[in-house]
C-alpha cells in the first residue's frame, strides 16, 4: 500500500519569501555602510550577508518558520558592527 504524498502549508514559505524581502532591504544597508566601514571589515560583512541569504533561501526551501530570523540577525549584526567599529576602532560617518 503507497501513501498519498504530504501535503506542504504555504504559510512558511510566504514567510520566508516576507524574509527574503526585508534581508534585500538589509542588504541595502550593508551596501551603503561602505561609508563608514573601512574595506576589508566591508568586504567580510558582505559575505557574511551572502551567506546569510543562503540560509534564509535553505529554511525558506525546507518549510522552516525561523526565517524572520535571518534579516534579524543581519540587521542586528550590522548595527553592532557599526557600534563597535565607531567607538573601539574610531570608524566615523
Amino acid at each position: 500500500m503507497t501513501q498519498p504524498p504530504a501535503t506542504r502549508s504555504a504559510g512558511p514559505l510566504v514567510v520566508g519569501l516576507l524574509a527574503g524581502s526585508v534581508h534585500l532591504l538589509v542588504g541595502y544597508f550593508y551596501l551603503v555602510s561602505g561609508l563608514a566601514v573601512p574595506g576589508p571589515a566591508l568586504i567580510v560583512l558582505w559575505l557574511v550577508w551572502l551567506v546569510l541569504a543562503a540560509v534564509l533561501a535553505r529554511w525558506a526551501l525546507s518549510g522552516s518558520w525561523w526565517t524572520p530570523a535571518i534579516p534579524v540577525a543581519a540587521a542586528a549584526l550590522l548595527v553592532l558592527v557599526l557600534v563597535v567599529g565607531d567607538r573601539l576602532l574610531g570608524w566615523q560617518a
